[in-house]
């Protein structure tokens, strides 16, 4: 199986929103299954898709952070967010999700931009590939949206991996 990265395209956008809907049933991501998940999972930036064997299987997005930015963020960096990363159930553990966030990672750098991440506390396969692939932990804050319950979740905040 070949795994092939390439950026999204606006037809690629009702696949990709099948590959969310079997992520949110099975893994619980978003927490909250939005209104609209094609908005969703275009959101507000650049995005890469991975295929594999014809189907797209992942998605992965660079957004700039908006103002006003945290308090975590230091002056003089330019962030960029990674967002929107979420792999199909069906093709997880075989790496997509490493390489869609090493092309993220190499995409912001190549921008001269800081690369950050946040992630739900509640998801422990994420943060465990995140601190595999090195990226630091640099705050805990709490979410802008909800779960289901109606609170707001914990979530961790990461920096790119050294160089």
């Amino acid at each position: 199986m070949t795994l092939h990265l390439r950026p999204r395209s606006p037809d690629d956008l009702p696949e990709l929103v099948t590959v969310l809907r079997a992520v949110h049933e099975r893994m619980g991501y978003p927490s909250v299954w939005p209104d609209n998940p094609a908005a969703f999972v275009q959101g507000r930036g650049e995005a890469w898709v991975a295929e594999q064997d014809g189907q797209l299987v992942g998605q992965v997005m660079l957004a700039p952070l908006p103002e006003p930015r945290p308090d975590w963020v230091r002056e003089a960096q330019v962030p960029l967010e990674v967002k929107r990363l979420f792999v199909s159930p069906d093709a997880q553990r075989g790496g997509t999700a490493r390489a869609l966030l090493a092309h993220a990672l190499s995409e912001a750098r190549r921008r001269g931009a800081f690369s950050v991440l946040q992630v739900n506390e509640s998801s422990v396969p994420a943060l465990r590939l995140y601190e595999r692939e090195g990226w630091r932990f640099v705050a805990r804050t709490r979410a802008p949206w909800t779960d289901p319950d109606g609170s707001h979740p914990w979530v961790r905040v990461y920096a790119q991996p050294s160089s």
